[in-house]
């Protein structure tokens, strides 16, 4: 609770920001702190905000998904007004801005090959074996640089210098375990 709790209004920003209903807002965050609870009773995340953000991302591609019917007369009120929505303020620019550079820096920290799975994966859309295809390289070795891409770049984004720190400890802990 400690852990997930504190990210309690920077949820609620950003289910607002991202779901078009704001008086589901509160419904939403709560479903999310249930879906937390329930997966964190088996173990506990090693990154509670990232685990946090992920499910309420989940949670609302679900809902999404369910409501796919959509009233007509929804639609027409929305043609009705006309207007801007979620007006891009200096702030949000600013962030968006800092994010964006962000992830290039953690990006040029990948390996080349690592950075080009993630890239066609994440960025240009293709499939594991169309990436295999154009790389060269074995699905499995997709697989491989797909994952140690994303866990470095959640690191570096939701962990820290001290997970990153803490998963080169692990790394060496591992090889040592296995004689390497």
């Amino acid at each position: 609770m400690r852990e997930v709790l504190c990210h309690e209004a920077a949820l609620r920003r950003y289910v607002l920001r991202a779901w078009p209903n704001a008086s589901d807002v509160p419904d939403i965050c709560h479903d999310v702190y249930v879906r937390v609870y329930e997966s964190a009773s088996g173990t506990l995340p090693q990154s509670p905000r990232a685990f946090l953000f992920t499910t309420a991302r989940h949670l609302m591609i679900d809902r999404a998904r369910r409501s796919r019917i959509v009233s007509i007369e929804l639609i027409e009120d929305l043609d009705a007004l006309n207007v801007l929505v979620d007006p891009l303020t200096p702030e949000r620019r600013l962030t968006a801005r800092q994010q964006l550079q962000h992830l290039s820096t953690a990006m040029n920290g990948l390996p080349q090959q690592c950075r080009e799975v993630v890239w066609l994966q994440r960025v240009e859309g293709l499939s594991q074996q169309e990436i295999g295809s154009r790389l060269d390289i074995a699905v499995a070795t997709v697989q491989k640089h797909a994952l140690k891409g994303i866990r470095r770049l959640a690191e570096l984004f939701y962990g820290g210098e001290g997970a990153a720190a803490g998963d080169q400890n692990r790394n060496v802990t591992n090889e040592s375990a296995h004689g390497k």
